[in-house]
């Protein structure tokens, strides 16, 4: 608790005073200390039933100053204590917990309309190669004018940052194409159950490439999730061994994304904004000239003007909307990990999967056996208990 005294005619102790109602009386003088003149007094309330000490104690033996500004600052604890005690310390711990409400929810919002969005410009214009280049392009575009007029802070960046990026901006690169990929050729809802078997991939790859090893619960939770997402495969009413593939890809692609930004960018001191906001330029320029040698400016034109005449002058819409949904929805996701752990992240992540499934189900009408719907299921238990055991 914290305790201002005003300087007054009266002189009193530092170390002996007492409350009552909420004024402090003198007692005798102590030659240690200069004289304090009494007056009303801001303390709150003080348990009497332990000792009171002084934690710091300003402007003792200070030159004088103006009457209105002469002020002693005690700040005091109780012996249980092992600091002064913080009367804001509740108030700011429930306002972290809403900021990440905000955050969470936000994240998935953005995420469900992105992947809506992205599927029903796939639907009429089926380029995925161009799709993931505009989404990089837009959130770039975004983030460089945000840097141009200080509306986001501009990291200070060196070539041994981009250096250590680049490997992670390929990883990130191919992973988003290959999903994509996936979404032009199956449903949203099978992509993202078979892309919640990451955690299977993270573990295979990091024990038989970089020779880590996990405990036995970490193995076992990997059988549901393994058996879920084979089980939604084989009962998948509109199967597509490339959708399939591009999920899988996706899948491994990001597990080797987040190794090498774990190894390489430790120590570099940028924001979760700024550092995916880097990560979409890099793959912007590592994906730009694939996409126009898989795909190329004349079929991208027919297919356009095909989408334009079928769907009308919305369709320009959905492909803004889809470009700056997926930088929205990536953006806050990794501003979030600046506030949480990696497990409550991990949690995130699979109820964000919950979401998109279950919406996109709805709104695209998707035909779901119950057996594969089970199959689903299955596999998303699954990613939580991976989630768990690996803590």
């Amino acid at each position: 608790m914290i305790c201002s005294v005003k300087q007054s005619l009266s002189p009193v102790h530092g170390a002996e005073v007492f409350l009552s109602k909420k004024r402090i009386f003198p007692s005798n003088r102590s030659s240690l200390l200069p004289p304090l003149r009494t007056q009303k007094s801001s303390c709150a309330f003080v348990s009497l039933s332990r000792p009171l000490h002084i934690a710091s104690v300003e402007s003792f033996g200070s030159p004088p100053r103006k009457q209105e500004k002469d002020l002693i600052k005690c700040e005091a604890y109780e012996a249980d204590q092992s600091k002064p005690i913080d009367a804001g310390a509740a108030p700011s711990e429930v306002a972290k917990r809403v900021k990440i409400g905000v955050y969470f929810a936000t994240w998935w919002a953005l995420n469900v309309v992105f992947n809506i969005y992205n599927k029903k410009v796939l639907n009429a214009y089926p380029y995925p190669w161009l799709t993931s280049t505009l989404s990089l392009a837009c959130g770039s575009l975004m983030m460089l004018v945000s840097w141009a007029t200080r509306i986001a802070e501009t990291p200070k960046t060196d070539f041994e940052f981009w250096k250590t990026l680049f490997p992670v901006a390929l990883a990130h690169t191919i992973g988003h194409v290959a999903a994509t990929v996936s979404m032009s050729k199956v449903a949203v809802s099978f992509t993202h159950i078979i892309k919640s078997g990451e955690p299977a991939f993270s573990v295979l790859v990091s024990r038989f490439l970089l020779g880590e090893t996990f405990p036995v619960s970490v193995y076992l939770s990997l059988l549901p999730i393994i058996g879920g997402c084979a089980l939604a495969a084989v009962t998948e009413l509109n199967f597509n061994m490339i959708g399939f593939m591009g999920a899988m890809i996706s899948n491994l692609a990001f597990v080797f994304r987040n190794i090498f930004s774990k190894k390489g960018m430790k120590g570099k001191s940028v924001s979760g904004m700024n550092y995916y906001a880097c990560l979409s330029i890099l793959s912007l320029v590592i994906l730009t000239p694939f996409a126009i040698a898989v795909e190329g400016p004349q079929m991208w034109a027919a297919g356009w003007q095909k989408a334009v005449s079928d769907i009308g002058p919305h369709f320009v819409w959905w492909v803004v909307a889809q470009s700056v949904f997926y930088h929205l929805y990536n953006q806050v996701s990794y501003m979030s990990l600046d506030e949480i752990s990696p497990l409550t992240f991990s949690i995130g992540n699979t109820m964000k999967r919950i979401s998109v499934i279950v919406s996109s189900i709805i709104i695209f009408h998707t035909p779901v056996q119950p057996v594969n719907a089970l199959g689903a299921a299955i596999a998303i238990l699954g990613t939580f208990l991976y989630s768990q055991a690996k803590q």
